[in-house]
């Protein structure tokens, strides 16, 4: 899915990646500080119309896999690639998304924000429910 156009908002999923270790180093004040901007981005782009909601993940779960037969402690992955929090914006291009993303707090401290449209449906069950429609 690509840029929309103006007239026609797009859901779009923030994905907060937290590759460094800078929020330990911090004193007590630079992590309050730091609380702030985010509570005041999230308030600004809430109050915009923009923000559907967001939350931070916890840094426990469980990781099912092979069809759902083993269930293991985790997430288990690199501490680069882990999920720490998400935003769901609704905005009109794709590109305003990640402009919304540039201004994450945490990006300078270097926190990845992957930015990903939200699909209406399940690609591979929109392709299979066009290939159908064809043949009949």
């Amino acid at each position: 899915m690509n840029s929309t156009s103006p007239s026609n908002p797009t859901r779009y999923m923030l994905l907060f990646r937290d590759g460094d270790a800078t929020y330990h180093q911090m004193s007590p004040a630079q992590r309050q500080e730091l609380l702030q901007q985010w509570n005041e981005w999230y308030q600004r782009l809430f109050s915009q119309g923009k923000l559907e909601g967001g939350h931070p993940l916890e840094g426990t779960g469980r990781v099912v896999s092979r069809s759902g037969s083993r269930t293991v402690d985790g997430p288990f992955v690199e501490s680069t690639e882990a999920v720490g929090g998400y935003f769901l914006l609704t905005v009109n291009t794709l590109e305003e998304a990640v402009e919304i993303a540039s201004d994450c707090p945490s990006v300078r401290l270097g926190l990845t924000v992957e930015v990903r449209p939200v699909a209406d449906m399940c690609p591979s069950l929109r392709q299979f429910q066009e290939a159908l429609a064809e043949a009949v």
